[in-house]
């Protein structure tokens, strides 16, 4: 499972190091097989811009995004893996186009209906994510299937500035929040509420999808990557949200989460050197590792795969 986050900043994650609880479900996972990593930069300050980046294999220094090429989801479809990408949020910018793709609110058929409040109109909680996930995969085709399967899962995150329709009315830990689009109008503190909100938002889902991946071990052996596609300015030097050029922008809107499972027990754990993936925690990472580390943790082989591009290979046995 590769899961896309939206707008989080890696600062505000509790796994890291911030003061506030907001990762409360995900810090009952074992830390032998739950790890965050707290030194990841991203391609981009925009999604436009980060998303055909990260899944890009060149890297940040020399991606081109005017120039035709495969991505990490066209490779693992080339290498026989069943792909299928779902949206949560405006489209996976051309990067699904060439796999089986769906957006959260399009149910296949068969599936039941989505839990009531989960959705309002087209728009739903990143929870929808999680809904008819069954079905959805019995759609693809069973011979990829018996390769091995790749979910992505795009977010609706922490996207800006509406932070306060991020967070269902049930996860709201921290109050008040700003309830405003014009985030300069809230006191500050208030706007760091309502992001909070969406980054605790983001741990229940991570947590759910991980306990959704325990319930799929006897089929595949599961595994899950999540990380940001940028940061997020909250009123530091009186910036708000993200965009600002790559070459000034504040560590705020380029500093990203990054978060492995690794379960003990599975296959890809018994290939790594024992304590090896707690070493990783404070190295600096980028997006440059997402192509590489997902070639290799799934054992597809290409010719544009860099092991030193590889979070994992310099832990294998």
């Amino acid at each position: 499972l590769l899961v896309v986050g939206e707008t989080a900043r890696a600062m505000n994650f509790s796994l890291n190091g911030y003061a506030r609880p907001t990762n409360p479900e995900l810090a009952k996972l074992p830390a032998t097989s739950l790890f965050s990593l707290r030194d990841v930069s991203s391609c981009g300050t925009a999604t436009a811009a980060s998303l055909p980046c990260m899944f890009a294999p060149q890297g940040r220094a020399d991606f081109d995004a005017d120039k035709p090429q495969e991505n990490l989801l066209d490779v693992l479809q080339r290498a026989g893996l069943a792909v299928l990408w779902l949206d949560n949020q405006s489209g996976c910018k051309g990067l699904c186009d060439r796999v089986p793709n769906s957006f959260t609110a399009k149910l296949p058929e068969g599936a039941p209906p989505l839990p009531p409040g989960l959705c309002s109109g087209e728009e739903c909680f990143d929870e929808a994510l999680l809904h008819a996930l069954d079905q959805r995969i019995a759609a693809l085709d069973a011979e990829r299937l018996s390769r091995g399967l790749v979910l992505v899962m795009h977010q609706m995150g922490s996207h800006g500035p509406a932070y306060f329709k991020r967070s269902p009315p049930d996860l709201k830990p921290f109050q008040p929040e700003c309830r405003s689009n014009e985030l300069q109008k809230c006191p500050r503190e208030q706007v760091v509420n309502g992001y909070d909100n969406t980054i605790a938002t983001t741990d229940r889902l991570l947590a759910r999808a991980i306990a959704w991946l325990q319930t799929q071990q006897a089929r595949f052996d599961t595994g899950m990557l999540y990380v940001s596609d940028h940061g997020e300015s909250l009123g530091e030097n009186g910036l708000y949200l993200h965009g600002m050029p790559y070459a000034i922008a504040p560590r705020e809107q380029t500093h990203v989460p990054m978060i492995l499972w690794v379960p003990e027990g599975g296959a890809l754990a018994a290939t790594l050197r024992q304590g090896c993936l707690q070493g990783l925690i404070d190295k600096p990472a980028s997006h440059d590792h997402l192509f590489h580390t997902t070639l290799g943790w799934v054992g597809a082989r290409a010719d544009v795969y860099k092991p030193e591009r590889d979070l994992l290979a310099g832990c294998r046995r």
